[in-house]
């Protein structure tokens, strides 16, 4: 994949520096964790078929998870729970979830490159990547570190909360998955500042459901 860069970034990644993408899986769905990666991919050991996560079938990301966890420099997670994005807001959690996975590098980033159109206020020298995660090979190995985390959680979750399809849609507000709420009723793992939460809170209430022991390797590699 060619890294397609202009500007001050490009001059940056031309000249070398530890170059950190950053992307981000979760702000729309109206269940679980907003979910971010930072990665600074190691050029003596490239990763062929980095892309947009969503473009990859589930076994491709899978398979460049594990690759991009060997082979990177470094890369971290960063996370916002529920109670922090119903607190902060969808936007600042994000933003807040971002800075939290590039404090998680070991390496510390001379750049930063985060996709989008904007980047939290945090020290490191960065500018947003309009699609990035199709133009920049560090932000799409961030999108698939994201993503796998977070489809992987929400597949748990779909055991410990059944009846509302979180395995399939991932938390996002399908059809299927707003019946569910207005049935069954609200988690602890739903949003409740996001209004098709709100609104089957105020309607049906709190789903009664037995939340399992929460297992504890599941955010292990």
């Amino acid at each position: 994949m060619a890294l397609d860069l202009t500007g001050a970034a490009f001059e940056c990644a031309y000249n070398g520096p530890l170059l950190a993408g950053v992307d981000e899986v979760g702000r729309g769905p109206l269940a679980g964790p907003v979910v971010t990666a930072a990665v600074i991919l190691d050029p003596e050991r490239p990763i062929d078929g980095l892309m947009d996560s969503k473009k990859l079938t589930e076994k491709r990301r899978e398979r460049l998870f594990d690759l991009i966890v060997d082979q990177a420099l470094s890369w971290s997670l960063g996370r916002c729970e529920v109670d922090e994005i119903d607190a902060l807001n969808i936007y600042q959690a994000t933003m807040l979830a971002m800075e939290r996975a590039v404090n998680g590098l070991h390496r510390e980033p001379e750049y930063v490159l985060v996709d989008g159109n904007r980047c939290p206020r945090w020290q490191w020298p960065s500018e947003p990547v309009v699609k990035g995660d199709s133009r920049v090979a560090a932000i799409s190995a961030a999108s698939i570190l994201a993503k796998v985390t977070r489809d992987r959680e929400m597949q748990a979750m779909d055991a410990l909360y059944p009846g509302y399809g979180l395995a399939g849609h991932k938390g996002y507000p399908t059809p299927a998955h707003v019946d569910a709420l207005n049935t069954l009723g609200v988690t602890p793992i739903h949003r409740r500042s996001f209004r098709p939460v709100s609104e089957a809170l105020a309607s049906v209430g709190i789903a009664r459901v037995e939340e399992g022991a929460f297992p504890e390797d599941l955010f292990e590699l």
